[in-house]
């Protein structure tokens, strides 16, 4: 019969309990993937350039409200103003109609998870910006 040391067997469990609790990010971009094309692939695409019923989203995080190229816009949506950020996705996402009423997004997602796990998949998959170039002092 094999023994095992208290300490060796407690490291162990613990890191079979942080691997379950805590999945790798790779897990998280799938089941971010996964639930995208589920909840908004319908209308949205993840491919830069493909606008369906709505704008392609690849790149929304930090990216100014309604310029996306060949998108169709409702007004509302045009004169909302604004940069997306992880923060105005996930207000908007609970309500569209009450963050910009006349939107013509009706969907919304009310489940915080959802959402979460939606939103870091659209972070992951949206370059970071450049930050503004400053002017060379003279």
């Amino acid at each position: 019969m094999r023994t095992y040391a208290p300490a060796a067997l407690s490291v162990t469990v613990l890191l079979v309990a942080l691997a379950i609790a805590a999945p790798g990010h790779a897990q998280t971009a799938t089941e971010g993937k996964t639930l995208f094309l589920r909840r908004c692939g319908t209308c949205h695409s993840i491919e830069p350039g493909l606008n369906m019923a709505g704008p392609s989203l690849a790149g929304v995080v930090g990216r100014k409200v309604a310029t996306v190229p060949g998108a169709i816009y409702s007004p509302a949506m045009k004169g909302h103003g604004g940069v997306w950020t992880a923060e105005a996705l996930d207000k908007y996402l609970i309500d569209p109609q009450a963050v910009v009423p006349g939107t013509s997004m009706t969907f919304a997602l009310p489940d915080a998870a959802e959402r979460k796990t939606i939103l870091a998949y659209l972070e992951a998959a949206s370059p970071p910006k450049s930050a503004p170039k400053k002017k060379a002092a003279r």
